[in-house]
């Protein structure tokens, strides 16, 4: 339309809408020859994408998919079932996928596998009781104290004991002195009453000394005869319990030796069979445990249903949807070719330069 002019003749038109009118009539022809590889590309891409988009994508989200794969022989020669143990169906794996389930319950496998039969202990534990009772313990002969060491203590015991302090008591029971110095002091009073006055003085004096002797002898050393009276009495009770204890020993020493050498034997096989009794318990808490983790915890299939959702949506959301928008278009394309080649080629005879003018 640029150097298209109302009113120029047909054989007059200049360059430029000559040169529009050649477009016209080219794209026309090029129309023609490469058409049919629009409409080849429009044709592969529609039979692929739509074909597929319709048995894999549409059939997967309204679960004809799952259906088709449960049904046996739809594939000769392929069965999922039998693939999956005869125990389960896709559709129903994925549902149970999708809620995270352990592969344990999904497969089925305690239909094919008895856990409680496999580890149960208790199959074991009267073969491990059995074999116990049978078993004979043999043990040394155990000596606490020798007899040469029960006589070193029965001779300590001896040695240990104090001389007889019966003499020795009674002689602490008198005065300290062989006689009584208050008698001997009156004896000199009454005496000096007899003799001069010269001597008479002497004696007094001398039964003063006496009396302020014993009374320096009744201070100091009446506590200290107590004391030692108390002491030795110590020392007795002492000795008689030493004696005592080393025979009180030497008994439980005994009564020891006769246990040990009677129960010794028994307490071991007791004590064993409690810690073994222990470690089955601990064996069952473990087992209990394991049981648990397989069957409920370990390889739950979710993150296999999220991969299949992801190839699902990758395949389906952008590869599909992709190509079919891109089919779809071309398609269009296609379908708009056939009337802009008609408006072509009535539009060019009215832009190219004729070699004749049309006369009305």
């Amino acid at each position: 339309p640029i150097g298209l002019k109302k009113g120029v003749l047909p054989t007059q038109r200049s360059r430029l809408t000559n040169d529009g009118g050649n477009f016209f009539m080219a794209g026309a022809g090029f129309s023609f020859i490469f058409s049919w590889l629009l409409m080849l590309l429009v044709l592969i891409t529609f039979v692929f994408g739509g074909n597929v988009y319709m048995l894999v994508c549409e059939s997967w989200r309204n679960q004809q998919l799952f259906q088709l794969l449960d049904t046996p022989d739809v594939i000769p020669g392929f069965n999922l079932s039998e693939v999956l143990g005869g125990t389960t169906n896709f559709s129903e794996m994925y549902r149970q996928c999708q809620q995270d389930v352990a592969l344990w319950q999904t497969l089925h496998l305690d239909q094919r596998v008895s856990l409680d039969e496999l580890l149960n202990i208790s199959q074991y534990t009267g073969e491990i009781s059995t074999a116990f009772k049978e078993v004979n313990i043999t043990l040394s002969p155990i000596s606490l104290l020798s007899q040469k060491q029960k006589d070193l203590l029965l001779n300590a015991s001896q040695a240990g004991q104090p001389p007889d302090f019966t003499n020795t008591l009674k002689q602490l029971d008198q005065n300290v002195t062989q006689g009584n110095l208050l008698d001997l002091a009156t004896e000199l009073e009454q005496l000096s009453n007899k003799v001069d006055t010269g001597v008479k003085d002497k004696l007094k004096a001398d039964a003063h000394s006496l009396k302020e002797l014993d009374k320096e002898m009744q201070v100091n050393f009446s506590g200290l005869m107590q004391s030692l009276k108390e002491n030795i009495h110590s020392v007795e009770r002492g000795a008689a319990l030493l004696k005592k204890q080393a025979k009180t020993a030497l008994d439980k020493v005994n009564e020891t030796q006769e246990f040990l050498e009677r129960e010794t034997a028994n307490i071991i096989k007791n004590e064993t069979w409690a810690f073994l009794e222990e470690l089955l318990d601990f064996f069952e808490i473990y087992i209990s445990w394991a049981k648990s983790m397989l069957t409920e915890d370990v390889a739950r299939c979710k993150p296999i249903a999220q991969i299949l959702d992801t190839v699902e949506a990758i395949t389906c959301d952008y590869i599909l949807d992709s190509l079919n928008a891109i089919w779809f278009s071309l398609g269009w394309c296609t379908i708009f070719l056939l009337p802009s080649i008609i408006l072509a080629v009535k539009l060019a005879k009215f832009y190219r330069r004729m070699d004749i003018a049309d006369v009305y």
